[in-house]
Formats: structure tokens, C-alpha cells, sequence
């Protein structure tokens, strides 16, 4: 019976890490056609509106399903400055909640916090669209508004991004509903990358004589520095593919200007609104796929480049 007992033994041990190991390779590989396949249908759907068009597709402003004419500029234009409004919004609130919570407030009073801000986390866009609508709209076009007119209206170049009218919808408010949206995100990520700092660093630091910035500046922020930029492009790809919450307060409208005060749209805004009025295999469905496709390219981009300005810091060090 023993050596029976000890063969079978034999035979698990390697079986099973066998078995683990081929579900790992085989969930690699799924993910990767998953998103092989998921490029090659938008890109292959949006063949017609990228042959017909040709690269006035990116350049032109015009959409109008009337004269047969699509064009992405408006909504490129949307997608781009309302999603860098909201990360240039979030970073620093962000990076301020998460170094409270993990170095400055008891541990008690931040575990408490911390779950409020995961569960600001999980509220469904479309709660943050009714609420920018509802509460944020009329605080912009009441206050915020007239105030950033009045203080940069006279400002030679400033004046053209606070001019038109003050009704609170546009790009401004858009970028401000995706600050709060993406705070969240990035604030748990740079908590987790404070919190895994080593205490021997800090420590070390603070018994040189260092102060809390400085601690903070030379010691924490250089060890998680790859962490930060991981969560500002986590929070970055979540704003620029946001649709509901952004389609409530931007104005849907196709129009591109320097104004942060007009209404716009975004491509996501603009693929959820036009998409159920499209036909299958007509032009139009095309264009909201190449949209799709152009959107999905810029997601690339943007993680390309923080990837790129990673290494380059690291290489000055």
C-alpha cells in the first residue's frame, strides 16, 4: 500500500502545477485575442469611412448624417482637453488625499476615509451625469463661470479659452465631472505605493533632520514614482473613454474652439449618442467605428508616452 500511496503523491505534484500552469498561458493567450480581435473588428469596421474620407476624417469638423459627412476633429478636440482638464484637476487633489491618509492622519480616522473614497469609486457614471446636471451645471453657470470671466476676460490669450456664453454646460464642467470621477482610481493607487514605501527610508530621513516635505520630495515620491504614473494613465484611459456622465454636461454639440465655456462632445459621448441611429454597414456606422478605432489609438498613445517619459526619468537617475 505505501508505495502505491506515494506514487499517486507523485503523480499530483506534478499534475497539478501542470494544470496551473496551462490556465495561466491559456488566460494570456484568451486576453490577447480578445484584444487582437477587438482592434481588427473596429478597424476593419471602419474601413469605409477611412476610405472614403481619407485623412480629412481626423481634419475636417463637419458632421452632418444629412450631407453624408463625418469627420472626428470636434469630438478629437472634446476628448482630449476635457480628459487633461480632469487629470490635471485630479493629480494634485489625488496626490494630496493619498499622502494624508497613508503618513498624516491616525490610522483609524483614514480607514474610514479610505472606504468613502472607494465607494466614490463605484458609483455608476451616469449618478456622476445626473449630478453635474443637476448640482454642478447650475454652480458653474451661477458662479464659476461669470468669476473666471471676470478675472481672465481682459488677459490677452487667456481671454479666448473663459469667452462666449456662461451656462455652465461645455468642456470646463465636462473636465470637472471627470476630476471627480478619476480621483478615486488614482488616489487608491498612489495610497497603496505610499503605504509600501519602506519605514527604514523615512525614518532614516527624518533622523538626518529632514522635515516632512522634504521627506516626502526626496525620499517617498522618487520610491514610487513609477506607481504615481501607472495611476495618472489608469485615471487618464478612464476619462478619455467616459460617455454617460460626460454626455450630460458637455452640450453634444460638433463644434471645436478655444472656448472651454462652449458646448462640445467627446467620441465617446458622440459613438453613444449616434449609435443606436445608425444602420448596419452604412457610412455612418463606420464613422462611429473608425471613432472608436481613433480612440482606442489615442489610449495607445498616451500609455506609450508615459511609458517613454518613465524611462527617460529613470535614466537621468
Amino acid at each position: 500500500m505505501m508505495p502505491l500511496k506515494k506514487s499517486n503523491h507523485r503523480s499530483e505534484k506534478k499534475i497539478i502545477p501542470l494544470f496551473f500552469s496551462g490556465m495561466t498561458w491559456f488566460s494570456s493567450v484568451l486576453i490577447l485575442l480578445i484584444f487582437l480581435g477587438l482592434i481588427l473588428e473596429l478597424f476593419g469596421q471602419g474601413q469605409l469611412a477611412f476610405s472614403t474620407f481619407g485623412f480629412d476624417f481626423l481634419t475636417n469638423e463637419v458632421w452632418n448624417p444629412v450631407t453624408k459627412q463625418f469627420s472626428a476633429r470636434a469630438a478629437l478636440i472634446g476628448t482630449l482637453v476635457s480628459s487633461f482638464i480632469g487629470v490635471m484637476i485630479a493629480l494634485p487633489v489625488s496626490f494630496g488625499c493619498a499622502y494624508c491618509l497613508s503618513e498624516i492622519l491616525p490610522k483609524k480616522v483614514a480607514k474610514y476615509i479610505t472606504a468613502a473614497t472607494q465607494l466614490l469609486a463605484a458609483i455608476p457614471s451616469i449618478i456622476f451625469g445626473m449630478w453635474g446636471f443637476f448640482v454642478v451645471v447650475p454652480g458653474m453657470a451661477n458662479y464659476v463661470q461669470p468669476f473666471l470671466k471676470w478675472i481672465f476676460g481682459d488677459v490677452p490669450f487667456l481671454q479666448l479659452l473663459f469667452s462666449g456664453g456662461t451656462f455652465g454646460i461645455g468642456i470646463l464642467t465636462a473636465g470637472i465631472i471627470l476630476a471627480v470621477m478619476i480621483t478615486p482610481f488614482i488616489t487608491a493607487v498612489m495610497q497603496e505605493a505610499f503605504s509600501n514605501t519602506p519605514a527604514m527610508l523615512k525614518e532614516s530621513a527624518y533622523s538626518l533632520g529632514a522635515t516632512r516635505w522634504e521627506v516626502m520630495h526626496h525620499v517617498t515620491l522618487p520610491w514610487v514614482q513609477k506607481v504615481v504614473v501607472g495611476g495618472v494613465v489608469l485615471g487618464w484611459g478612464r476619462a478619455l473613454g467616459e460617455t454617460m456622465a460626460v454626455t450630460f454636461v458637455i452640450g453634444n454639440a460638433h463644434h471645436a474652439g478655444w472656448s472651454l465655456f462652449m458646448p462640445s462632445n467627446t467620441i465617446a459621448s458622440l459613438i453613444a449618442l449616434e449609435f443606436p441611429e445608425s444602420a448596419a454597414g452604412s457610412l455612418k456606422m463606420s464613422s462611429l467605428m473608425a471613432l472608436g478605432s481613433v480612440l482606442m489609438l489615442i489610449s495607445f498613445i498616451v500609455l506609450f508616452c508615459s511609458q517613454f517619459l518613465l524611462r527617460q526619468v529613470f535614466k537621468t537617475r
